[in-house]
């Protein structure tokens, strides 16, 4: 019997965690397309990944724009005739957290910035390569969270992100959390799962150099909700195996 080789496609995969999930699902033997705003790094991304024994290739594409939505479409279409993996990788953090800034102080500005690239972005691209991914006969979609987005935790005196606030950041990612439970109600019906991730506080650029958990490591819930067997879960917000509160 033949095997159909998995193709996945990770937006703002070409370095920190989204680079990490490219890797590890290239290492299972799935084809990966890195997507980025910046052609260049995208492409060193790819080669980096290919020089490792990983089939990738690489995709400029800016998620906060609808003509790379359109570009994506066609390039899958066309080359690949479906997507089997979409992960929303991308996304911005300008606050800082638990620091100066303030819920009562976030100006209109900073929220519609970062719910650009954190929401509606996500959202469209999802939306736009949906056609491609219902072709799939496994489709799995998993957009990127955080605990940051737990309205429990934060409402939780004591819990672990009580006192970190980043009020357009986190508002943004519970956003994507609404977006996971309604789609998955969509397509419940369908073989297509939809999950987020909280990929942890991973030492990146965003993360930081305190942050206490290894790029390795952050990279695996996205890496298991990709590869989803059928009787996995779907509309659900999980880190590392385990399910979150919302």
């Amino acid at each position: 019997m033949t095997t159909i080789q998995k193709i996945a496609f990770i937006t703002g995969g070409n370095r920190g965690i989204g680079l990490e999930t490219a890797r590890q699902l290239g290492k299972l033997g799935i084809t990966i397309v890195i997507g980025s705003r910046d052609a260049k790094k995208g492409e060193q991304a790819a080669q980096g990944l290919r020089t490792n024994g990983v089939d990738a290739q690489s995709l400029r594409c800016d998620v906060t724009k609808a003509e790379d939505h359109k570009a994506a479409y066609e390039f899958f279409e066309k080359k690949f005739g479906r997507l089997d993996i979409l992960i929303n990788n991308a996304g911005i953090s300008i606050e800082q957290i638990g620091g100066a800034e303030h819920t009562s102080k976030v100006s209109p500005a900073i929220l519609r910035q970062v719910f650009e690239a954190n929401f509606f972005a996500p959202v469209a691209l999802t939306q736009t390569l949906l056609p491609l991914i219902r072709r799939s006969p496994a489709g799995r979609i998993v957009n990127l969270s955080s605990i940051l987005a737990s309205l429990t935790f934060h409402a939780t005196p004591g819990s672990p992100i009580y006192d970190f606030n980043a009020f357009a950041y986190d508002t943004s990612k519970t956003a994507v959390n609404s977006f996971t439970v309604h789609l998955a109600h969509e397509l419940r019906a369908t073989p297509i799962k939809v999950n987020s991730a909280h990929p942890g506080w991973v030492k990146t650029d965003m993360g930081g150099p305190n942050a206490p958990m290894e790029l390795a490591d952050g990279g695996k819930t996205s890496t298991q909700l990709a590869t989803l067997g059928p009787d996995g879960p779907t509309g659900g917000f999980f880190h590392l195996g385990e399910k979150l509160a919302w």
